[in-house]
């Protein structure tokens, strides 16, 4: 599962502009989020914070597993 977030961990602030926005992307190809940020500055300041603090997606294909929402 793939995952666009168009809010902007740094500032908090919704990123309209998605066309020219800078934006990274974490993950595997299959379960990844791309981060949209209202400038470059905060996308350097959320690299800056290391592993510890990004955004991590995990699947879970257990037969457990129920998807709600």
């Amino acid at each position: 599962m793939n995952i666009r977030c168009t809010m902007d961990p740094i500032s908090w602030h919704d990123v309209n502009n998605l066309d020219t926005a800078p934006c990274l992307y974490e993950g595997d190809g299959d379960n990844g989020i791309e981060i949209f940020f209202e400038n470059e500055a905060d996308r350097e300041i959320y690299r800056a914070l290391g592993q510890d603090h990004h955004i991590v997606l995990q699947g879970n294909d257990s037969e457990e597993y129920v998807a709600e929402g």
